[in-house]
């Protein structure tokens, strides 16, 4: 009998995810447009954006040891409520003279809030999904995620155009609460694990514990995570960086050419996502590695077009199909990548495991970004010198795990005889 996908617990996390997905890009880009008008400068929100992101990466670890430790019900609503608070406490406080102390206070403050909730996310849908339902379901989710960020930004935006910023920031509570109150709704099956010593010794205890799973016992995820790092690396690097700057700085485009690329990319993003779930039961592990070398195939036409004698909106058309074909070979891979690591984590690491996931994801992303920045500037004028190459590594690194994938299968098969 096929299991039911769609369950109560599945659809009210996804409810839960909607509301606060949609919560968080609205009031991201309220904040942004504030800061940008207050201080005429992006590199100002740039830096608190990323100053942000450092309690993200170092709290991870501690997140994904309380998501498997605590009731995981109960630590998303606290989460989630926690976020509303936040966010309303900010609002009372905001005023001219203190808003950008205030919105960097608040962004940390989500950023920390937001190391401890994504682990726990990402370990509930194995508790709740079995088999091919857990790669299905984080298609799902990520159908969510891409679906808020197409929606949100424009809603957004006509919302602080005509409202301003504080409107928009009680929306955002008012968005965080109800998540909140879905998720008291969710009945998650809890085994509590006996805590041996203080709390430091129980820290060391799960991150020695868990390490040793993913290096010693199940060296595949820590392998799969290296291939996941390295796919983001070089697609997170092309696409926030590389594609503003080529459709605005290089073909000298206005901003709508920029902003209908964007939007291109959210579509693609869905529609891998909805690729993923429709090929859950039927993309075979060995497979994976063609799908990785896929990426490059996709970024090669893309540097090929700035060699062609031809005008920019062609070189624009070009660029855009070949990103985009990327961003859904990467989203489908991403999901299937998540999903083969959660399978082969036992509920009670799910979460420590998940927590890594993240971590190495979002340390890799700025490091590519920086690395492709000093590129993409560095080649100014010869940008296929970038593309290709970036190309052709990423075939190389696809069809170079072919074996390691089909190792990946072989043992899935013998553990599902």
């Amino acid at each position: 009998m096929t299991e039911k996908l769609f369950t109560k617990n599945f659809v009210l996390l996804i409810l839960g995810q909607l509301t606060s997905l949609f919560g968080n890009f609205i009031l991201k880009l309220a904040l942004s447009m504030y800061v940008l008008e207050a201080t005429g400068s992006a590199a100002i929100f740039a830096g608190i954006l990323s100053a942000a992101t450092i309690p993200t990466i170092l709290l991870s670890p501690l997140g994904g040891i309380l998501a498997d430790r605590a009731d995981r019900r109960n630590i998303m609503v606290a989460l989630d409520a926690l976020t509303g608070v936040s966010v309303l406490c900010a609002t009372l406080f905001i005023s001219e003279n203190n808003a950008i102390a205030v919105i960097s206070t608040l962004l940390i403050i989500l950023s920390i809030l937001g190391a401890f909730e994504t682990p726990t996310v990402q370990a509930c849908i194995p508790t709740m999904l079995q088999g091919d339902n857990i790669m299905k379901g984080n298609a799902v989710v990520n159908q969510v995620a891409s679906l808020s960020y197409l929606i949100a930004p424009m809603l957004g935006g006509v919302l602080y155009a005509m409202l301003g910023l504080k409107p928009v920031m009680y929306a955002s509570v008012v968005c965080f609460f109800i998540t909140a109150l879905i998720e008291c709704f969710i009945k998650l099956s809890n085994q509590r694990i006996q805590n041996q010593g203080g709390v430091l010794q129980i820290v060391k205890q799960d991150f020695l514990s868990s390490m040793q799973y993913i290096t010693k016992e199940q060296t595949s995820i820590s392998k799969m995570l290296l291939l996941t790092a390295l796919s983001r690396f070089f697609v997170m690097g092309i696409t926030i960086v590389g594609l503003p700057f080529l459709v605005r700085t290089v073909l000298g485009l206005n901003a709508k050419y920029y902003g209908a690329a964007e939007s291109a990319l959210a579509v693609a993003t869905i529609l891998g996502s909805i690729a993923a779930g429709i090929l859950a039961e039927k993309l075979k592990i060995h497979k994976l590695s063609v799908l990785l070398a896929s990426m490059g195939i996709f970024i090669i036409p893309a540097g090929i077009v700035f060699i062609l004698p031809v005008n920019a909106i062609i070189k624009y058309g070009v660029t855009v199909v070949s990103f985009c074909g990327m961003q859904a070979v990467i989203s489908i891979f991403s999901i299937f990548a998540v999903s083969l690591i959660q399978q082969r984590t036992p509920n009670h690491l799910i979460g420590k495991v998940m927590a890594y996931t993240s971590m190495v994801t979002l340390c890799v992303q700025p490091i590519g970004q920086i690395v492709y920045g000093f590129l993409f500037d560095r080649f100014y004028s010869a940008i296929y010198f970038v593309l290709i190459p970036t190309g052709i590594i990423v075939c190389i690194v696809g069809l170079s795990a072919m074996s390691f994938f089909k190792n990946m299968e072989k043992e899935q098969q013998e553990v599902s005889a």
